[in-house]
């Protein structure tokens, strides 16, 4: 299947497919959300989950817990490769926990070892949104530390040329624009669907 083939951001594909329920298309493995901060990974995830009856899981929320203070802290105390390293281990005990619907940080799957744990026990999906959509989300939030400088459009101008070529490699590919996240949801399960109708049948093995 090509990354073309992956993208679904087509309201007449939702048409044809009215089916709502979400649960004939809901993989035995958990949903990694992967995108860039202000990609609505969180909202969204939030959504697909109620849809289809699994968790919820916050990547950030959880590091924030385990670490005892926020991201931001934690880069201005420890520094960026710190965080990572932390991040990375957080990933690993959620990936081995129960299946969920999980946000990852915007980082994470951007790390090699990160993304190939995600490849090996979830399904991801990359909710690519255009710059200006992640500037309207993101504006006048102090919560984000990459972005906390003078020039917050450059520091995603400049992330969106080195990070969508390797969010690219996600199993699913969905656009998400400034609409409700009803609709992203919509194009999830639709491009969860296409994805299940394209996979051979499971081999089972006696």
């Amino acid at each position: 299947m090509t990354k073309q083939d992956k993208s679904i951001d087509s309201a007449s594909e939702l048409q044809r497919r009215p089916e709502r329920s979400g649960e004939a298309v809901m993989p035995a493995r958990t949903i990694v959300l992967v995108g860039l901060m202000g990609a609505g990974k969180s909202c969204v995830g939030r959504k697909l989950a109620a849809r289809i009856g699994r968790p919820f899981i916050d990547a950030d929320a959880e590091i924030e817990a385990a670490a005892g203070c926020t991201i931001a802290e934690i880069f201005e105390r420890m520094g960026e490769t710190a965080f990572r390293e932390g991040e990375r281990r957080v990933m690993a005990r959620l990936l081995d926990g129960p299946v969920a619907v999980l946000a990852a940080g915007g980082g994470a799957f951007v790390d090699p070892d990160t993304r190939r744990m995600i490849a090996g026990k979830a399904i991801s999906v990359w909710l690519r949104a255009e710059i200006d959509v992640l500037i309207k989300r993101t504006a006048g939030r102090d919560h984000r530390p990459l972005l906390n400088g003078d020039d917050p459009r450059g520091v995603l101008l400049d992330l969106i040329a080195r990070r969508y070529p390797i969010y690219a490699e996600a199993d699913v590919i969905v656009d998400t624009a400034d609409q409700p996240a009803e609709q992203t949801v919509e194009r999830v399960l639709a491009a969860l669907r296409a994805r299940a109708n394209t996979e051979p049948a499971p081999v089972s093995v006696a």
